[in-house]
């Protein structure tokens, strides 16, 4: 089952959204990378078999703040 996992990331400029979007393309079993939220402050990560809190430790290490909101199943079919 495929799970969508929603992350509040502190993106101050273009550059850090590129590579918040870059690190989550990069994790195995992703399929969907996108932005999310008013201020494209949220970044969505739609996959199976992702580890939810390393993904956020990675965008914490490169990037900055980054704070799990959700992880959901997603019907795929």
């Amino acid at each position: 089952m495929a799970k969508k996992i929603l992350m509040s990331v502190n993106m101050r400029c273009e550059k850090c959204r590129s590579a918040a979007l870059k690190i989550g393309g990069q994790t195995t079993g992703v399929t969907f990378v996108g932005l999310e939220g008013k201020e494209k402050d949220q970044v969505v990560v739609i996959g199976e078999g992702i580890d939810a809190a390393g993904l956020v430790l990675r965008l914490r290490k490169k990037v900055g703040f980054a704070d799990l909101i959700s992880v959901t199943d997603v019907d795929t079919s």
